[in-house]
Parts: structure tokens; sequence; C-alpha cells
């Protein structure tokens, strides 16, 4: 009797990563919330892929803090822990911050001048797909940070704000805010372009505390939203 082929390794890998990019996606878009349980085998079924994929994708997942494993249940998304948050918070107002002061030692600031113009806009010419505006405001602080010219602190920053997204989604949920984002984006990058660096430290601040106040506000109602929305699409 012939034994079944094992599946190359490079093949595995790619099915575990690409579970891994599709079950993080989940997450992001509200499909898998905060506090829901699953199995590996519902997972597995769903994507059409064996357990072992998924398994290898949960565990990254896990290591990640996305999700952790509940003894005689399955998985878990992990509940909505808000004093990380405020934690990983304070660290990205840090690095923000002290990539801005570093652009008063630099001449060249294209970064800068490529941001303005998304951001320093008439009303009626600014994005309002709430997802591509979330997507740009990620872009506009990763370019604040990357303009400081410190490619170390411009990784760890990426790390804090990806760790953020699942509640930062709920921030660009709201037209007002989408139109605070504008305004307030806009004020940071004309001190920076006038050499008023620390008042755009200080408008960056207000900006980003302004927003980690939003998301405390609105995260519980929009779960609730986001669940009922779910619901109705079985």
């Amino acid at each position: 009797m012939n034994k079944k082929a094992p599946i190359p390794l490079d093949i595995a890998s790619n099915r575990a990563d690409e579970t891994y990019l599709r079950l993080k996606d989940e997450l992001f878009n509200f499909y898998l919330l905060p506090g829901d349980y699953f199995s590996e085998n519902e997972i597995a079924a769903r994507m059409e892929v064996s357990r072992t994929p998924v398994r290898e994708a949960l565990f990254r997942l896990q290591r990640e803090g996305y999700v952790r494993v509940m003894p005689r249940v399955g998985w878990q998304v992990r509940p909505l822990d808000f004093d990380k948050f405020d934690q990983l918070y304070e660290i990205r107002i840090l690095l923000e911050e002290s990539s801005l002061q570093r652009l008063v030692r630099k001449e060249n600031i294209s970064n800068i001048k490529m941001l303005m113009t998304t951001w320093c806009c008439l009303p009626d010419e600014r994005e309002s797909d709430a997802k591509a505006v979330w997507l740009q405001d990620e872009q506009f602080h990763a370019g604040l940070v990357e303009a400081g010219g410190n490619a170390e602190m411009s990784r760890i920053h990426q790390d804090v704000m990806e760790r953020l997204r699942i509640i930062r989604r709920l921030d660009f949920t709201k037209a007002q805010r989408v139109n605070a984002t504008y305004e307030e984006h806009a004020a940071i990058l004309e001190q920076i372009q006038r050499g008023r660096i620390s008042e755009a430290q200080r408008l960056l601040r207000s900006h980003i505390e302004a927003s980690r106040l939003e998301v405390h506000k609105i995260t519980l109602s929009m779960l609730y939203e986001a669940r009922l929305e779910k619901n109705r699409a079985y």
C-alpha cells in the first residue's frame, strides 16, 4: 500500500502564513470579536485547510497577544485590555514626539511635504471611506517617525501601532473623528513646516490623547454593533 506523500515544507509554511494573515484580517475587521470562542476545527473547515496550519497560525497570534488557549474549551480572542492599550499609547507618544524633535537637526523633510499633500487639503477633497482614512492615518504617523531618521524607532513604532490596530479602527467609524483627524494632522504638519517643533509636539500629543479617549468611549458600543452585523450576516 502506497503511503501518502508528505506536504513539502515550503507549501506547509505558505499555508500557515496565509492562515495567519486571514485570521489577523478577521480580527481587525471584527469578524472575530474580543471574547469570541472558537475551535481549530471550525477555523480549518471555514478556511478549507488542515488543522496543522491553523494551529501554527494560532500559536503565532497567541505570541503576539491576540488570542489565548482556554483549557477544555478551545481558543478565545483576548478581551480588550485598556490598561495595556494605555501603556502602548504612552510609548507611541514618546516615539512620535522624539521623532519630531529630531527634525530640528534635519534639513531634508521630504516625508513631511508628501504628508502635507494628503492632509492639507480642502474638505471636499478629503477621503470619505473610513477604512481608507484609517490606512492613511497609519501612514501619517509612520511618516512622522520615519522622518526622524531612526530605523529602530520606526520598527518599534510599527509594532506598537499594529498592537493598537484592533481598537484604533474604531476611531474612524464616526464622521466627526474623520474630520477631526484631517484638521489635526494638517495643523501638526503646518507647524513642522514653519519650524515650530515644540508647538507641533504639543498638538501631536493632544491629537493622540484625543484618539485614546475616543476609543475608550466608543469601543463597547461599536463592538456591540459589529457583533450584530456579524450575526445578521448568517
